[in-house]
């Protein structure tokens, strides 16, 4: 499903911008500020992540993202003011696809000031678009 999909945008990306079939689809992506899937897949839970902690998102989804500095064990430590988000533990692999465990091991690999940043949900999309742009292999 997933490469049918990641075909779907390459082709989309061929299409509006008329290249071949064999060209390599990095430059045209760059050309046209898309995101490859994968980090795309990143940036749409990274975002959801930022709803959830101030309180834009709906509070099923919330629920999930409890911060590190919340709990009473880990209140006084110096990771306490880099807003991480606590990772359940898991035994499986199917488990760490589980929505709270991966979007809190996405958020906790953010850069520390894209995570602790203060801004609108506009500026967040803005410097994460940014920072995973950066990331293109």
């Amino acid at each position: 499903m997933a490469v049918k999909r990641r075909e779907s945008v390459y082709s989309a990306a061929r299409v509006v911008t008329g290249t071949r079939k064999y060209d390599h689809i990095t430059p045209v992506l760059c050309d046209l500020h898309w995101l490859p899937v994968r980090h795309r897949i990143d940036f749409k839970v990274a975002m959801t992540v930022f709803k959830c902690i101030h309180g834009l998102a709906p509070q099923y989804l919330a629920d999930d993202c409890v911060m590190a500095s919340t709990l009473r064990s880990r209140r006084h430590l110096r990771s306490a003011d880099t807003m991480k988000l606590v990772v359940q533990r898991t035994k499986t692999v199917i488990g760490t696809r589980a929505c709270a465990v991966a979007a809190a091991t996405i958020w906790n690999r953010l850069p520390a000031d894209i995570r602790t940043s203060t801004c609108t949900v506009q500026t967040f999309a803005q410097k994460l678009k940014t920072f995973y742009a950066s990331r293109r292999i």
